[in-house]
């Protein structure tokens, strides 16, 4: 049985386990999936002791967070969110392929995947990271290495991926449902969506009463403005665009929309 000692917190939910080993034997880093599930399992647990639902393993999640964690096993010190040189969270996990508007970590350093999530469970931070309502998936590694097990554990808010096509079909249904009609040419309003202000000059093309862009990863429910909008029954067709979201996004998942009304 290996001596826990005292818990050393940091900054943005990270712990470190500090034990005391007779023999700290160093070996090759070694990633243990089942040990990684096993710690899923156990905060699917605390979430279910809490009411909250699962949350979803997610594979790319799990990419981003065993690199980071290699890195944490490369360094051999106290252990951290980010490093120099390394890409932030949201970045790694964007590049990685996960979809998602909020993300968050959990890092450690212990003996075993039970003792591990004991301490991010009595850690205010870490246990807020673990039982919030609002994350979807999670990803988790686990790299034997130095005699211990180095964890990094991510929860995210899942995005789905939509193609402009669908991006355009979904929020069309949700406007057609007012009784206005969608109309079949994108071009306009896909161009509009491109721009920050004001109308491209297209011939022969009627221009709209009015104009609603704006950006979300939230596709479930139209702006409050555009709403208002069809409201008033004044409107009997509408364009829907879809186009690259601008750089405020970042490696979050959002989506970009131009709806004009006539």
């Amino acid at each position: 049985m290996i001596p826990l000692g005292k818990f050393l917190f940091g900054f943005s939910a990270a712990i470190l386990l500090l034990m005391c080993v007779n023999d700290l034997r160093a070996q090759v880093a070694q990633n243990l999936t089942a040990e990684a599930h096993q710690l899923a399992a156990l905060a699917n647990q605390s979430r279910a002791q809490s009411g909250l639902p699962p949350v979803k393993w997610d594979s790319a999640l799990a990419e981003a967070a065993l690199k980071h964690t290699n890195r944490m096993v490369s360094e051999g010190g106290a252990i951290q969110h980010h490093y120099p040189g390394e890409l932030e969270l949201s970045e790694r996990a964007g590049l990685a392929g996960a979809h998602f508007d909020l993300i968050e970590e959990n890092i450690a350093v212990g003996p075993t995947p039970p003792e591990i999530h004991d301490a991010w469970m009595h850690s205010p931070g870490h246990r807020a990271n673990m039982l919030n309502p609002q994350v979807t998936r999670i990803g988790i590694a686990v790299v034997a290495a130095h005699g211990v097990l180095y964890a990094t554990e991510d929860f995210s808010r899942v995005v789905e991926a939509l193609s402009s096509a669908q991006v355009e079909e979904h929020v069309a249904e949700l406007i057609a449902r007012s009784g206005v009609k969608i109309m079949p040419d994108h071009s306009l309003a896909r161009a509009a969506c491109t721009a920050n202000s004001g109308l491209p000059r297209f011939t022969g093309v009627a221009e709209p009463s009015f104009v609603m862009r704006w950006q979300d990863s939230d596709l479930s429910r139209l702006p409050r403005n555009l709403t208002d909008q069809l409201a008033t029954r004044q409107y009997r067709q509408a364009a829907v665009g879809s186009c690259q979201p601008n750089g405020d996004a970042g490696t979050f998942t959002a989506y970009r929309v131009a709806v004009l009304l006539y």
